[in-house]
């Protein structure tokens, strides 16, 4: 696929159901946009589009529509799937939820730090006991395929297939696949494999070097957490039957009581210690956003006294040069909205809509602060509490509509901040916005 197809394609619909919103990314053998899932209430899914290879499209669909089948709490959903035509060629696609984050776009900046990654092993190690005790594989770890979702950590679903099936693909291997995946079969211990090289990457931001051809083993970096070293070096040997299993690791990282007998059913998780990818800052990192914010604000409490100042000068001097004109027609009333007042400079507000349990569950008044960066063209690109205590569901809520807000356009390059108030009540929601200072 080339790159001016992946232009070219920004505004296509894919069989007349999924617009293709936003380009979001790619791989050597896929396309990911931004789309809507109207026939499962998603405003907000995202699609892959990858060529349809005739010896190989069948057998890949036949593994989405297994892995939609599966329902857990730390895997992506995959919502549909199948063939579609893009300008003359033919292609598969998958849709599914989408991603606020993966841990790619993370590593960039920083590595995870120990307590963090011991953080995530929780719910990848749930994931992947359910997705073996199914005699499946996830196929695919990798930090792209580490997910959040709704504050919750999932793992990418459409590389899942069945456990020892021999599975040719296009795509050429990589450091994730495992040694023994050259002849296109992935064993359960394949994922542990994925997992070793995934961990190495968080804490050091670096893949360990590994030839396919020409090492017997992987070396490690000299600066990997020593508490990881030999469970990273167990999940890289080279024999799968010496990689760890996965109740194993499920009680090493999870502090739970003695592991049951190895002929037990699959674990259960006693204390899920996942949090999401994008409350995990360090402190530095926090203090430098606070610093940021803090002068983001300034420009814009700046800004705003010099047009109050101007603006009212401009109104005296009129008043005094024509001080009997007939006054203007008075534009009419203001009509209350039951929802909220929007303030001048919001173009568009939006209300968050609540399940009738959820609405029926309120006693008085539940508040909801929101603080959201608006860049120059009024859009909202970021969102964030500025409540850590508020109910989770509403908090959810009220995030998820502060995104969707609009602004006046911005009279220079700075972002604005703006701290918007949700508050609900049995009767409804009503929301409005008030710059911070």
């Amino acid at each position: 696929m080339t790159e001016d197809w992946t232009k070219e394609w920004e505004r296509r619909i894919v069989n007349g159901v999924y617009p293709l919103r936003r380009y979001l990314g790619r791989s050597n053998h896929s396309v990911v946009f931004l789309t809507e899932c109207k026939a499962q209430d998603v405003a907000q899914a995202a699609i892959k589009i990858l060529p349809a290879n005739p010896a190989l499209a069948e057998a890949q669909l036949a593994y989405w529509r297994r892995a939609a089948t599966l329902s857990h709490p730390h895997l992506i959903r995959l919502l549909d799937s199948g063939r579609c035509q893009l300008g003359g060629h033919n292609f598969l696609f998958v849709v599914m939820d989408h991603a606020e984050q993966n841990l790619a776009q993370i590593l960039p900046g920083r590595p995870l730090t120990s307590d963090e990654v011991r953080d995530l092993l929780p719910a990848t190690l749930d994931a992947l006991a359910y997705l073996h005790g199914k005699n499946l594989v996830q196929g695919g770890l990798k930090p792209s395929n580490f997910l959040v979702v709704d504050d919750l950590l999932k793992l990418a679903s459409d590389t899942i297939r069945p456990a020892g099936e021999r599975t040719p693909s296009t795509a050429k291997p990589s450091l994730y696949d495992p040694p023994e995946a050259k002849n296109g079969r992935m064993s359960t211990a394949g994922d542990l494999w994925g997992l070793g090289i995934t961990l190495i990457e968080a804490l050091t931001q670096t893949p360990p070097a590994w030839s396919r051809e020409r090492s017997e083993s992987v070396s490690l970096p000299a600066n990997l957490a020593v508490e990881f070293v030999d469970t990273v070096q167990r999940c890289l040997n080279r024999d799968p039957g010496q990689r760890p299993a996965i109740p194993e690791l499920v009680a090493q990282f999870t502090q739970a009581p003695p592991a049951p007998p190895a002929s037990a059913a699959s674990p259960v998780m006693h204390e899920p210690l996942v949090r999401t990818l994008t409350t995990q800052i360090s402190p530095k990192i926090r203090f430098l956003v606070t610093v940021i914010t803090v002068s983001l604000v300034t420009l814009w409490a700046v800004w705003t006294g010099v047009h109050l100042f101007q603006t009212h000068a401009s109104v005296q001097q009129s008043a005094s040069i024509t001080p009997e004109s007939p006054p203007a027609d008075s534009p009419p009333a203001a009509v209350e909205n039951p929802k909220a007042a929007i303030a001048a400079p919001v173009l568009h507000q939006e209300i968050p809509d609540l399940s009738r349990n959820a609405r029926d569950s309120i006693r008085g008044v539940v508040k909801v602060g929101v603080r959201v960066i608006v860049d120059r063209s009024g859009n909202v690109v970021a969102a964030t509490l500025d409540d850590r205590d508020a109910s989770k569901y509403f908090a959810r809520a009220a995030t998820d509509a502060a995104r969707k807000w609009k602004f006046a356009q911005g009279p220079d390059q700075a972002s604005r901040v703006w701290l918007l108030h949700f508050e609900f009540t049995r009767a409804g929601t009503t929301a409005h916005a008030a710059a911070l200072r």
